[in-house]
């Protein structure tokens, strides 16, 4: 790896100054404080693995923030941080989550307040990669950031042994080499924690409480034209696939259930005689859909009926229910 700054050689007195500069400019812009008087020392070096930018960190204690004021200075914006540690130790807090990692653990955090306090003598790996990569699988990434993937699991010794050796063979890669190795070490990241998280609950019992979550979610946004399945699945705290998962678990797909219920609602208050006056086209915009057009078209092949003939035989079948009672009534 290349060297870009080290404490070796500079007069203690301006180390750590020059340290917290050099790391706000070339890396990330962050607020620190020692945390013990000893003579500082650091060390930060750089390569690069296809549109991975991979940072090796050695520092002594050290207290780093990232702020409201110095988040608003980040250069990459919609990335998240990951940190290999590879030696010493560290305390990391975000989204109230308070965790502790050692030689060969695995860290993220997200580009929202929070405190990383390093061990003396700690060293590791840090570089970002997309926040959306890790989304579109895990979730909301306030499910997993300042959480430990511990060494000994194995997912994250594939993880951590991958990454030190394409550092160490970056060189005999050509440039397109080089961006494939790096999205495989992305997906052993994502595999990681998606492991990790398997294991916070009892599957089964964690699934069924996230479907039964789900529905009270749909029917809660029916109105709601922009509900999908990845919203769905953001709103309920887990990845888009594991939702898949669960639906397709139960017999169901999650579009499929969600215009189910969509078109349910609607046939329910289409013939519901308290709301005989109310315009189809408001039964249509409260139900999610956009154009009156399309949800005559869904709810015909739904129903066999198109919106209009289907309240019109609701009200024929309510005032001959009416009429019969009355009937029965006179008699």
């Amino acid at each position: 790896m290349h060297t870009l700054f080290t404490t070796a050689g500079l007069h203690p007195r301006n180390s750590f100054t020059l340290w917290r500069e050099t790391l706000f400019d070339q890396c990330e812009p962050i607020e620190q404080q020692r945390l013990d008087d000893s003579p500082f020392a650091a060390r930060l070096e750089i390569a690069e693995i296809g549109p991975l930018v991979i940072s090796r960190i050695a520092q002594r204690s050290v207290r780093s923030e990232a702020t409201p004021t110095t988040l608003r200075r980040r250069r990459s914006e919609g990335m998240v941080c990951v940190a290999f540690v590879i030696a010493g130790g560290t305390t990391s807090l975000q989204d109230d989550r308070c965790s502790v990692q050692g030689p060969g653990d695995i860290v993220v955090l997200d580009q929202r307040p929070g405190v990383v306090a390093s061990d003396a003598d700690s060293q590791y790996l840090f570089f970002e990669l997309p926040r959306s990569r890790l989304e579109s699988v895990l979730g909301p990434t306030r499910l997993y950031t300042a959480l430990t993937l511990e060494a000994d699991a194995g997912s994250t010794f594939l993880a951590q042994t991958f990454f030190r050796d394409l550092i160490g063979v970056r060189d005999r890669l050509d440039a397109e080499a080089a961006a494939r190795m790096a999205e495989i070490g992305t997906d052993l990241i994502v595999a990681s924690f998606a492991d990790r998280l398997a294991r916070e609950v009892p599957r089964t019992v964690h699934g069924s409480a996230t479907v039964q979550r789900a529905k009270a979610f749909v029917e809660a946004n029916l109105a709601d034209p922009s509900l999908d399945p990845p919203q769905l699945a953001a709103a309920v705290g887990v990845s888009l696939r594991r939702l898949q998962e669960l639906f397709h678990e139960r017999g169901r797909h999650i579009s499929e259930y969600i215009w189910d219920r969509r078109l349910t609602v609607a046939a329910e208050r289409l013939a519901d005689p308290d709301g005989f006056a109310v315009p189809i086209g408001v039964v249509a915009y409260e139900c999610g859909f956009t154009t009156q057009a399309h949800f005559s078209r869904r709810f015909k092949a739904r129903h066999g009926l198109n919106p209009r003939d289907y309240r019109s035989a609701a009200v024929l079948a309510d005032r001959s229910g009416r009429g019969s009672a009355s009937g029965l009534g006179a008699a």
